[in-house]
């Protein structure tokens, strides 16, 4: 799909997801402007909600979408958007954020040398947050994770292959 179109559509989805969430933001290949994106993803950190027979909040924008994979709650699921494009819509918190949403961004090549670049200097990665001997070190925003590994703030649009 055209980045244009999927833009569009990426945007009326962060819409009806967005009075449900403290911070929500459009990541991955239509961050990066990608010509061609192949799907949309979508970081947030969701406000309290309810499943099932009190359905509240969120689950109610997110369950009206077909699923493909992870049920509410959970850290990550799948969904088949009307307009027939997939929504990967990722769930973060204050504590994480700019980790998820720097590895989300992508590509998955400059994800794969971040995460590379953290174990080098013995970081390790457990949901959703970096630990190094023990102790956690929130990522809060995306800089903070550059910071801590040591090198230069790569635009979205460079984060290539």
């Amino acid at each position: 799909m055209e980045y244009k179109r999927a833009k569009e559509i990426a945007d009326s989805a962060l819409k009806e997801l967005k009075p449900y969430c403290d911070r929500i933001e459009i990541a991955g290949s239509i961050r990066r402007k990608k010509a061609y994106p192949n799907d949309i993803e979508i970081v947030c950190i969701p406000q309290p909600y309810d499943v099932d027979l009190f359905e509240s909040g969120l689950a109610t924008v997110v369950n009206k979408w077909e699923k493909v994979k992870g049920t509410l709650p959970c850290k990550y699921t799948q969904r088949r958007l009307m307009e027939g494009i997939k929504l990967d819509l990722f769930f973060a918190t204050k504590e994480n954020w700019g980790l998820i949403f720097a590895i989300r961004t992508g590509s998955a090549s400059f994800s794969h040398r971040l995460a590379k670049k953290w174990v080098s200097q013995g970081y390790h990665s457990k949901d959703g947050m970096l630990s190094k001997n023990g102790k956690i070190f929130p990522i809060r925003e995306e800089h903070e994770l550059f910071e801590l590994l040591g090198i230069d703030w790569v635009e979205p649009v460079d984060r290539t292959e």
